[in-house]
């Protein structure tokens, strides 16, 4: 096993609220009141579990603006 968890990086620039990233990652992200993804755990980089890894891939994939992705 890794020794660094698998993390989320947003960016923000590219981010236009959407949500799916929330739907998909509900134990990593809630959303705040514009729909904006926010961290559960205050993070810049959020840490995903190893049993959410296939679920942050798929949301890297299906964002609709490309503003996410995994970071090792």
């Amino acid at each position: 096993m890794s020794e660094h968890p698998t993390r989320l990086h947003v960016d923000w620039t590219r981010c236009d609220g959407r949500g799916l990233c929330t739907e998909l990652l509900p134990d990593v992200f809630t959303r705040d009141d514009w729909g904006y993804p926010l961290a559960r755990k205050p993070a810049r980089e959020p840490a995903v579990a190893p049993r959410s890894v296939k679920y942050a891939k798929a949301a890297v994939k299906r964002c609709p603006r490309l503003a996410l992705r995994l970071v090792d």
